[in-house]
């Protein structure tokens, strides 16, 4: 088997799956993308198997500690004992992240079941090379379901991959109805963010509205996921997202489960602003933004941005209100989002409690030794009196 030999210092020999092109000692056989490849160090000893790609910056990602093929037989196993895991810990298997990608041992392997629609994303060119084994599996474990691809993700260019979307089997449907913390939710699984619904922040819905209470004012509202679940035990909600067609879709979620939502289109930076100016004020506040930060170059500005909306929020909140602030940045580590929100609140003049600290959900482990598998953060605020 053809691979590579790593530098003494190559993060991979300290608990981490990938490498970086910057991290070969030197390259044996004679690999082609997307092959299978060996993973050694300077003294010949293996280290693993890896999937291989000479156009990415990352041109080695681990998938096992010892000598393994991508076969039937090897998906066949991961994604089993990545869906037993979900169901021992009383995950829905209905509505969860199956298989999540380094966590999961299938690197760049997506899978989110929508009840009998499964959505595959495969965001490395060796599993997207392999990924009629990848649906097989899917219909061997779980039965004629469909699936859908959604490899629209312009992560995937970084492997020298198309973006494309498209139904690999069964019947496709505009959108399907789920249903969450006894509530009903349209989802479409072709064109809405990620692969329709944001699935890592099930946990964090139900959770955060234990703390719901009179004015609610939910920023990036997306769908409406913690607008309608909190909105249940406030007195009145006001949704804020730049997309026409989330709102459109917060104002019939809300209608069908009988939730009142004062759905509206804007700029929530302008808006948040805006509302200071008029005097507002609430006693719930979320704060749930898309990445800021793609990559590393883009920090700088991410935390910027991050600091203005939590200094508006804490602006905007009663003293005793409850600040419910994410970040889905893996750039932006839990202590630099710690460290942001602070700085807001030093701004703002307000001393602030952490009432609780959460993440994605358990559908979406994360595995130590590679950070990026941990990205999303949410801290749950108490704005002192």
């Amino acid at each position: 088997m053809p691979g590579l030999v790593v530098k003494p210092r190559a993060r991979i020999l300290h608990g981490h799956d990938w490498v970086y092109a910057s991290e070969v000692l030197k390259i044996f056989g004679e690999p082609a993308d997307g092959d299978v490849i060996s993973l050694k160090d300077g003294k010949d000893r293996l280290i693993g198997s890896a999937i291989y790609n000479s156009k990415s910056q990352i041109v080695a990602r681990r998938f096992s500690r010892q000598r393994q093929d991508l076969d039937l037989d090897f998906f066949k196993r991961r994604i089993a004992q990545a869906a037993e895991y979900r169901k021992r810990r009383g995950i829905d298997e209905l509505l969860c992240r199956v298989v999540w990608s380094e966590s999961d041992g299938v690197p760049g392997v997506i899978i989110d079941r929508y009840g009998n629609n499964f959505v595959l994303q495969t965001l490395t060119l060796a599993m997207d090379q392999r990924k009629e084994l990848i649906v097989q599996t899917i219909v061997d474990l779980f039965g004629e379901v469909t699936i859908i691809e959604r490899n629209d993700a312009p992560i995937r260019r970084a492997e020298g991959l198309e973006l494309r979307s498209g139904i690999l089997r069964g019947e496709p449907r505009d959108q399907i109805t789920i249903e969450l913390n006894a509530l009903k939710f349209d989802v479409d699984l072709w064109h809405g963010h990620k692969t329709g619904f944001y699935l890592d922040q099930k946990a964090n819905y139900a959770l955060a509205a234990q703390y719901a209470r009179g004015r609610l004012l939910d920023c990036f509202s997306y769908q409406g996921g913690f607008a309608l679940v909190l909105g249940r035990r406030a007195d009145e909600t006001i949704a804020i997202d730049v997309s026409e067609e989330a709102i459109a879709r917060v104002r019939r979620n809300a209608e069908r489960n009988g939730v009142s939502v004062d759905a509206r289109v804007g700029n929530v930076f302008d808006e948040l602003r805006g509302l200071e100016r008029l005097g507002e004020r609430f006693d719930t506040i979320v704060l749930d933004p898309p990445a800021f930060a793609k990559n590393k170059a883009a920090v700088p500005n991410a935390r910027a941005g991050y600091k203005e909306i939590n200094l508006r929020a804490l602006k905007l909140l009663r003293p005793g209100g409850t600040l419910v602030t994410c970040s889905c940045s893996y750039n932006v580590s839990e202590a630099l989002f710690a460290e942001i929100v602070y700085d807001a609140a030093v701004d703002a003049q307000t001393p602030v409690t952490v009432v609780e600290k959460r993440m994605q959900g358990r559908d979406h482990p994360v595995l130590l030794g590679v950070p990026e598998t941990y990205y999303l953060k949410c801290l749950i605020l108490r704005k002192l009196a």
